[in-house]
């Protein structure tokens, strides 16, 4: 209680300047750590530690022990939101695209790649990531199947982000060659995130992919999508299945879920906060 008092005292000034810009708040509102820690604090809770607000729906003899696998003080947080801004000696941009291996830049900083089925909310949700670089292009289509190529992303000197093409309806026909070459040659990648759809849970498609990254021993987190789209019944429902799954069934996966809405921004924060550790650039506090 103490700490989030005293960083809501830190942020306060900053919140204060933007309190009158309602056109930029309707559209990124609680992109920055300084807004969401002007939130009351049930609303906090549910913005920053999306699984921890749902626990107060689930029976008491339902083992939440993983929804803390993952849990960072808020000042980890606030320090890795730095991560995600850019300054005059940090840039973010996208840096290039490839089809094949062979294309792919030759890069020795740490990478996190971003892989789901077509429409999962993939592009969004690294468009939300960056949402404090606004000058970053991250195309986002109506239209499922739209990324085509490996995307790359540098975020400074400290990491590369990887937006890889969709899987399943309007993958590329070359989608399979293109995705195992790329997680076993990639000799800097430190996490894939596996999306899944909060609406419809685990499809078929995503369990080859779950095989396909156990296979090749890849270390893995699902993130799961549209949190705020999904009814809070089958919410819980696709939330308890998965973190099961993840327990039971697989060995190279993170136990906890990281459930996040790229349109509320609920889960960002904490999921920055996360690729800025396996990444290495942010040692926990408290850990």
């Amino acid at each position: 209680m103490l700490q989030l008092q005293r960083m809501r005292r830190l942020a306060g000034a900053n919140c204060l300047l933007r309190r009158h810009s309602a056109t930029w708040r309707s559209s990124t509102k609680n992109a920055s750590f300084s807004e969401v820690l002007q939130l009351e604090d049930k609303k906090l809770t549910g913005v920053v530690f999306p699984l921890q607000g749902l626990e107060k729906y689930l029976a008491s003899n339902v083992n939440t022990a993983s929804f803390r696998t993952f849990n960072p003080g808020l000042d980890d947080i606030h320090r890795a939101e730095a991560l995600f801004k850019p300054s005059g000696r940090h840039t973010i941009d996208y840096f290039s695209s490839a089809v094949r291996m062979d294309h792919a830049p030759q890069l020795s900083q740490p990478e996190v790649c971003f892989v789901g089925r077509s429409n999962v909310g993939k592009s969004s949700l690294i468009k939300a990531l960056f949402s404090l670089a606004p000058d970053v292009e991250v195309r986002v289509s109506k239209t499922p199947g739209h990324t085509k190529k490996m995307n790359f992303f540098k975020v400074g000197k400290y990491f590369t982000l990887v937006d890889m093409p969709g899987y399943g309806y309007r993958a590329p026909q070359d989608f399979a060659d293109m995705v195992e070459a790329y997680l076993q040659e990639r000799q800097n990648l430190k996490r894939t995130f596996l999306l899944v759809d909060s609406l419809v849970g685990f499809q078929k498609a995503d369990h080859i992919a779950i095989e396909m990254l156990e296979e090749f021993g890849i270390p893995y987190v699902f993130v799961l999508t549209k949190i705020d789209k999904a009814p809070k019944g089958l919410l819980i429902k696709n939330v308890l299945e998965i973190q099961d799954f993840a327990e039971k069934h697989t060995q190279g996966c993170f136990p906890q879920l990281f459930p996040v809405s790229s349109i509320e921004y609920s889960g960002i924060h904490l999921l920055r906060c996360f690729i800025a550790h396996v990444t290495g650039n942010l040692p926990m506090m408290n850990s």
